[in-house]
């Protein structure tokens, strides 16, 4: 999967994606400083989501539309909600073009055809459908008509649901899939972010994993780069003090920036299958054991366990002759100290 210059699956670093949402609380100004703190805190890409309210649901006030998920948004009606969390179309093509001058790619969740139709004329490089979305079928059909790369979460996914989004998918003739894990609560309790999922969705479906992750703090986030995720996201916002609907459970620039530190070292601290020994490491066997004379020892004594140990430091003979040796005789006269050598018997 390569999007624009990153190729996700032959790097070895992951794809790190800020995931602006809702939180320029309204304002493109923030917005515009908000891609600036992504790039300067190590994110890869930057996230948008293209709706409107009208694109998404109805304005009802019937029941069904109020939000009762124990969420931070309980009580709300949906269309109020992703009225006060959208993020203007008229903005796209200045969001756009901000992050490509700060060096960042920028991709986007479209939640009908309409929002695919403008992130076409962007140019936008891939598709990321929510998790909500995993069963809009004809929405990830036209995404998938498009040729990207597509990015899938799968907060509220059953395997059932995967099967038929993968399907859609690859009957517009779109294998370019990554999955991501994800729980769908905000925020997400840690004890919920069952990342061993990771390894079985690329090992079942044969895709690019990942995670989409809500938990607090960076330890999911690096977790999941240990357990082979090649693309994390995470909510980004200047200031939680600014407020807004993705507020409470999103990093600001700082946390951010640790985050990508911690993934970077948990990059570099994964390594390879590999027993040889690097330089450094064959130096430090110096201070492995092997079998040293503790006593003098004259011609024809016998090697007993007082005058020959395996101790520190590994200049003598591999301790593995160790049994072999006792009871034999040496044939010259050794001093206390001197590394023992099979030729001194």
């Amino acid at each position: 999967m390569k999007i624009e210059k990153f190729n996700i699956d032959k790097q070895s670093k992951v794809f790190i994606i800020a995931e602006l949402s809702a939180n320029h609380n309204g304002s493109i100004q923030t917005a515009l400083d908000t891609i600036k703190a992504a790039k300067r805190a190590g994110a890869d890409c930057i996230k948008l989501q293209t709706y409107t309210a009208d694109t998404i649901t109805i304005d009802s006030k019937k029941d069904d539309f109020r939000v009762k998920q124990d969420t931070i948004w309980d009580g709300k009606y949906l269309y109020d909600l992703y009225h006060e969390a959208y993020t203007p179309w008229e903005w796209h093509n200045e969001l756009f073009e901000a992050a490509k001058s700060e060096g960042l790619i920028c991709i986007s969740s479209p939640f009908d055809f309409t929002a695919v139709d403008l992130l076409e004329e962007l140019n936008t490089p891939a598709y990321k459908i929510a998790s909500f979305e995993i069963t809009d079928i004809p929405l990830i059909e036209y995404v998938a008509s498009k040729g990207k790369p597509i990015i899938i979460s799968t907060g509220i996914a059953e395997t059932e649901d995967i099967e038929l989004a993968l399907d859609a998918c690859k009957r517009m003739g779109n294998n370019d899939i990554a999955l991501l894990k994800c729980t769908s609560s905000y925020p997400a309790p840690i004890e919920e972010a069952n990342l061993i999922m990771i390894k079985d969705l690329a090992e079942r479906y044969g895709v690019i994993p990942g995670l989409s992750d809500h938990t607090m703090g960076s330890t999911a986030p690096v977790v999941a780069t240990v357990m082979g995720a090649k693309i994390i996201e995470k909510h980004f916002i200047l200031d939680r003090g600014i407020g807004g609907p993705d507020a409470s459970f999103s990093m600001n620039e700082f946390e951010f920036t640790e985050m990508v530190k911690m993934i970077r070292d948990a990059e570099s601290s994964i390594g390879k299958i590999d027993y040889t020994l690097t330089s450094k490491q064959k130096k430090g066997k110096e201070f492995s054991r092997s079998l040293y004379v503790v006593e003098d020892m004259k011609i024809g004594d016998v090697i007993t366990e007082k005058n020959i140990r395996s101790i520190r430091p590994g200049f003598g003979l591999h301790p593995k002759y160790y049994a072999e040796i006792l009871g034999k005789t040496v044939k010259v006269d050794l001093e206390r100290g001197v590394a023992f050598k099979l030729s001194y018997l």
